[in-house]
């Protein structure tokens, strides 16, 4: 290759924040990185998203610690990404829950995503070796489900295709609060390389009508206020649309990869090269794009050698 994913060269420490997004709720972001949400029941302790490895799952039990002794009796993870669920085993939780889809996906490429995301972001997986292996749920369902945390009830919920075609959403009625996963970013690019171009704006419509009070998103600052909601929901369609569009006129009339490439940067630079990760999310972005375009509805697996090829032909 000519030169290296921009995540790689990404060593940066980054600064975490446990900010309360409403009464016994929790938001924990690191500046771009993946987050993580808690939710304080009577009894028991409901993590949504479990980092990468162990060793980050650990700073977000850190920040529990810090506010709370009950038990972690359940782990929901949004969607199947290793960066998203490889540090499960440090929470210890009896329950972990996925959609059926994405259970599926970690049964069909969970171990090549694994692979891939290792050699892309080698930051996100120091101490990789004390993950034990795959994640997997103990329960799955489809639609919606409620989890009961003594009185406190949390509705799991598919709301359609988006960043995976697993997504799923986690809402607390009761404060009407939401951890979206990576349905909804804040001043950090979407990862689209596994996503659904034409479903992704209208779930992120079902979202925006449940007209909710603050969200934790999958990246970026926790979204307190329905400004700063609404900010975000508007933003990430505004990315999604940005980058299909000038990839798919590309496609269509029987471009190259490069070209869309090319056609979406100059789209996209202008908009969002400030917005964290957004030079590492680029590339699979437009491929996956492109792909779409030409009515590939499934995404195709990353691995980490057509993570290579797709690299090197966009250096042509």
């Amino acid at each position: 290759m000519a030169k290296a994913f921009a995540s790689q060269g990404d060593l940066t420490e980054k600064q975490t924040s446990f900010t309360e997004i409403g009464d016994g709720l929790y938001a924990f972001t690191a500046e771009g990185d993946p987050n993580s949400g808690v939710i304080i029941g009577d009894d028991s302790v409901m993590v949504i998203e479990a980092q990468a490895t162990p060793r980050l799952a650990n700073k977000v039990i850190e920040c529990i610690r810090g506010v709370t002794d009950k038990p972690i009796s359940h782990l929901a993870l949004t969607h199947y990404h290793a960066v998203r669920v490889l540090g499960a085993s440090a929470f210890d939780a009896p329950q972990v829950i996925m959609s059926e889809k994405a259970r599926a996906m970690v049964v069909e490429r969970g171990q090549e995503d694994w692979d891939s995301e290792f050699a892309r972001f080698p930051r996100l997986f120091q101490g990789h070796e004390e993950i034990p292996g795959l994640t997997w749920p103990t329960t799955t369902f489809k639609g919606r489900m409620s989890v009961y945390l003594g009185q406190r009830r949390i509705d799991l919920m598919q709301l359609g295709r988006a960043h995976t075609a697993g997504d799923i959403v986690v809402y607390v009625p009761d404060q009407n609060v939401m951890f979206t996963g990576d349905i909804v970013e804040y001043k950090s690019a979407c990862y689209c390389g596994d996503g659904h171009f034409h479903d992704w704006p209208g779930t992120l419509d079902a979202i925006r009508a449940w007209d909710v009070d603050a969200i934790a998103p999958g990246r970026g600052d926790a979204l307190v206020g329905r400004e700063m909601v609404n900010a975000a929901l508007d933003s990430t369609a505004e990315f999604v649309r940005s980058t299909y569009a000038p990839a798919a006129r590309v496609a269509l009339r029987g471009g190259s990869l490069k070209e869309a490439w090319d056609a979406v940067r100059a789209e996209c630079d202008p908009k969002f090269s400030d917005f964290a990760i957004y030079e590492h999310c680029l590339p699979f972005n437009v491929a996956r794009a492109y792909d779409e375009a030409r009515d590939i509805d499934t995404p195709r697996i990353w691995t980490a050698e057509r993570d290579a090829e797709m690299w090197e032909a966009l250096q042509g």
